[in-house]
Order: structure tokens, then C-alpha cells, then sequence
């Protein structure tokens, strides 16, 4: 007996074929570790098979399976509360005016932001999100994006102890 699947799920799988490299990359700037990274995104596909019939609009996929890449995210730090390890960084940094050590203190630094704090600057200076798509994946007002943009930024600065981030 052949098993027919809905459209959303056949989409699901098309968007997941395509932007698994998104995925990774998210879920590595929350938890630092290959093998958690790769775990984050397993489970996420997994919720989001899962509850594919529960998404009204196939338009909105991106920032549903998003929500549910972040919640996971989060979810796995709370659950493994040890520090998580820096994962590799680049031999060569990317502007010849960054060191190794800047990587890793600016690395460090995100990681002492609050959980909104870290999901805004993830997505917009990692993913290259546009304010009103964070405001759809987190389900929030574009004004406190804006206003935990500006208050997480403030605070890197200060905490890495430099006037330009």
C-alpha cells in the first residue's frame, strides 16, 4: 500500500533539503558543538515532520521551522547547563584586522547575552535576517527587536570593551 503525503510535508522536505546548511549554522551559533549542532537540527526536523499538519500556510514555513530551530536551540542549553566548548574557528580570519582571540571574545561575549538578547544578534548579524522576519520567528513586536538589537549591542560593546563591534 503506497502512503500519500500531504503538501506541506512534501514541501517540508524540499525546504529541508535545501537549507540544511542554514540549519546547522544557526544551531552552531548557539551551542559551539558539532555533534550538539547536528542534534539540534535532527530533533527540529523531527518536531517539525511531526507537526506539519498543524501549519495553516505553507508561506509561513520559514519562519515556523525557524521558531521551532530556536526553541530547540534553547531548550538543549538548558537542558546541558556544563559549558559548552568554543568549536573551531577559521585558520585565517576573514579581515586581516581580527585575530583568532577577537573571534573567541566576541564568541564568549554573545554568550553571556540573555537568550533574546543572543536570538536577535544571531539572527541578524549571523543569518543576515531582516528586523521584521526576527519579529515573525520570534513572535515579537518589531519595536522590541529593535529595542533588544540596540540593548544587546550596547552590551557586547561594553563588554568587549571596544567602539566598533
Amino acid at each position: 500500500m503506497m502512503r500519500t503525503y500531504s503538501k506541506n510535508y512534501l514541501k517540508l522536505i524540499d525546504f529541508i533539503k535545501n537549507n540544511q546548511e542554514d540549519f546547522y549554522r544557526i544551531a552552531y551559533s548557539y551551542v559551539k558543538s558539532k555533534d550538539a549542532s547536528l542534534d539540534i537540527v535532527q530533533e527540529s526536523i523531527y518536531k517539525a515532520l511531526k507537526s506539519i499538519e498543524g501549519l495553516k500556510k505553507s508561506k509561513y514555513m520559514k519562519t515556523w521551522f525557524y521558531r521551532i530551530l530556536i526553541n530547540t536551540s534553547i531548550s538543549y542549553i538548558r537542558r546541558n547547563k556544563e559549558v559548552l566548548v568554543l568549536g573551531e574557528l577559521p585558520e585565517e580570519p576573514t579581515s586581516k584586522s581580527y585575530t583568532k582571540e577577537d573571534y573567541m571574545d566576541l564568541y564568549d561575549a554573545i554568550d553571556l547575552l540573555n537568550e533574546k538578547e543572543k536570538t536577535v544578534i544571531i539572527l541578524r548579524y549571523f543569518e543576515d535576517m531582516k528586523i521584521d522576519h526576527i519579529a515573525k520567528v520570534t513572535e515579537t513586536n518589531v519595536n522590541t527587536i529593535k529595542s533588544r538589537l540596540y540593548s544587546a549591542t550596547r552590551r557586547l560593546k561594553t563588554l568587549l570593551d571596544c567602539e566598533e563591534i
